[in-house]
């Protein structure tokens, strides 16, 4: 194989320069996004991450973890009416029940707290927002990650964050070719 031919348009670093070049693009990946930002997967204990239950013993087996991540994005997706707010209110519940304190972003405004309290949710205790716009959602989501004081926040639901200018009517050309379809 000769030392500096080239696999798809890459050149390949010679073999006695491979760890030298390794280390410095490791350097400034560090520098440029942060200290671990890439690492050695051999090089650290792996930390366990702690869980929030779903409340379903087999989903959160399935999950491989115990349950959902804490500190994550976590999207929960599938069609119309298949629980996907049923499972996030059990995870709502959970996190209450261990003293945490839980936000409720309701995007859709169709948050039942009768169905909730039945969940496990303490309605009296929980957070919650009806945005006007998807902006605004997005905006108190940040608002209420960033305080650090809120162990779980829901928003339910994506598809309803709605942008500003669409619920204004001013999307300008793209509208109008809309409804000219």
């Amino acid at each position: 194989m000769a030392k500096n031919s080239k696999a798809q348009g890459v050149a390949r670093v010679p073999e006695e320069s491979r760890a030298k070049a390794l280390e410095a693009v490791m350097a400034k990946i560090d520098k440029d996004y942060g200290k671990g930002a890439i690492m050695r997967l051999g090089d650290k204990e792996t930390v366990k991450t702690e869980v929030i239950s779903t409340g379903a013993i087999a989903l959160d087996a399935a999950l491989g973890i115990g349950g959902l991540p804490r500190g994550r994005v976590i999207e929960i997706y599938g069609p119309e009416s298949s629980g996907k707010t049923t499972v996030a209110l059990h995870a709502v519940a959970n996190v209450q029940k261990a003293g945490g304190i839980a936000a409720f972003i309701d995007a859709e405004h169709a948050l039942d707290p009768v169905y909730a309290a039945k969940l496990g949710v303490d309605t009296d205790a929980l957070l919650v927002s009806q945005p006007d716009t998807g902006e605004q959602a997005l905006e108190i989501m940040d608002m209420l990650v960033g305080s650090g004081a809120v162990d779980i926040v829901v928003v339910d639901s994506v598809a309803a964050l709605v942008p500003r200018a669409e619920i204004d009517g001013d999307m300008g050309i793209l509208m109008w070719a809309c409804r000219r379809v």
